[in-house]
């Protein structure tokens, strides 16, 4: 009798497992991302899975444009993907690769630090180039082919020539930094910050405040913040790598604008939207003011035409 039970008790398990009794399998979604909205991200994330608790959000942080290249030149699937520099989207996924770019927040550069940092209880805003100058103190940056904190952090140094009149003060700043002191991404240099491989690393505002670390504030004239000097911020550039090998991209400075999108190839379209739309709503801005990140409002978009439905109400006034 008791093996008459059992028999049948595991027969209606079975017929329970084949009608969908056993627990539903969660979709999960790639979400590609600059490496400075690695924090707010994962707060997004996780509110976003505790609103929509069938979805499973998987996060990648990646320097901007080796996280575009991870969908047009690797062809990975995912349904969001979130560039430091909206130009990232504009220049390497658009049109081929997705369809629009969204401008939806903005950050500025800073130079992070530590207490055991060489010179941290005497650099200023005045004087934090004459600092990275001397013999010991070493300093780094990202990847500027594979990083926009990179080449803004090259845009930052021209334009800190410009606006102390110090002639040639780029070219001995980068005479000054080994090669070995670039890094694909900011997480990273962090790592040699902390380590005090590094004394200095040129970041975004919003990382250093993240990591509740010292960091030098720069000048508006330097720190790529402030729209109102674009023409400034203009008047300097930097050549990167382009689509193709051997081919360059002149990247010009400007005020900082992040950049967000739904590549053509996203195996779940719909929930890609949705994390857009997440992102661009009152819980999404929350989350980004409350990591230093406050965002475009309203945000920003070249052609509402190509914009799936569910993002157009966002740019409704700009009809």
């Amino acid at each position: 009798m008791k093996k008459l039970v059992l028999l049948v008790f595991v027969a209606v398990l079975v017929v329970m497992t084949a009608c969908g009794g056993g627990e539903k399998e969660k979709v999960k979604i790639l979400v590609l991302h600059a490496g400075s909205l690695s924090i707010p991200f994962k707060d997004m994330a996780q509110a976003f899975m505790v609103k929509y608790p069938d979805v499973e959000v998987l996060l990648e942080a990646h320097g901007s444009r080796t996280a575009a290249r991870q969908i047009s030149d690797l062809n990975r699937q995912a349904e969001v993907m979130a560039s430091a520099d909206s130009e990232v989207i504009r220049n390497l996924l658009i049109p081929g690769h997705a369809d629009f770019c969204i401008d939806f927040t903005t950050n500025e550069m800073v130079l992070m630090y530590t207490a055991r940092s060489k010179g941290a209880g005497e650099i200023s805003p005045d004087n934090w180039y004459k600092v990275l100058l001397r013999d010991d103190v070493q300093f780094g940056h990202s990847d500027p082919n594979a990083d926009p904190c990179g080449y803004r952090a090259i845009l930052t140094q021209k334009l800190a020539e410009i606006h102390y009149q110090e002639i040639g003060l780029y070219q001995q700043l980068k005479d000054k930094m080994p090669q070995k002191n670039i890094r694909p991404k900011e997480v990273d240099l962090l790592a040699m910050l902390e380590a005090g491989e590094l004394d200095y690393i040129f970041i975004y505002r919003s990382v250093a405040e993240q990591h509740k670390a010292k960091y030098v504030v720069l000048p508006d004239e330097v720190n790529l913040k402030s729209p109102e000097f674009n023409d400034l911020y203009g008047s300097v550039s930097v050549q990167i790598s382009g689509k193709q090998p051997g081919e360059f991209l002149e990247m010009k400075g400007a005020a900082m604008v992040y950049g967000i999108t739904l590549p053509k190839n996203a195996q779940y379209p719909e929930w890609g939207e949705r994390f857009i739309a997440f992102v661009l709503d009152a819980e999404g801005r929350d989350i980004m003011a409350k990591n230093g990140q406050p965002e475009i409002v309203p945000p920003r978009v070249g052609n509402r035409d190509t914009l799936p439905e569910g993002l157009k109400r966002f740019f409704e006034a700009a009809k």
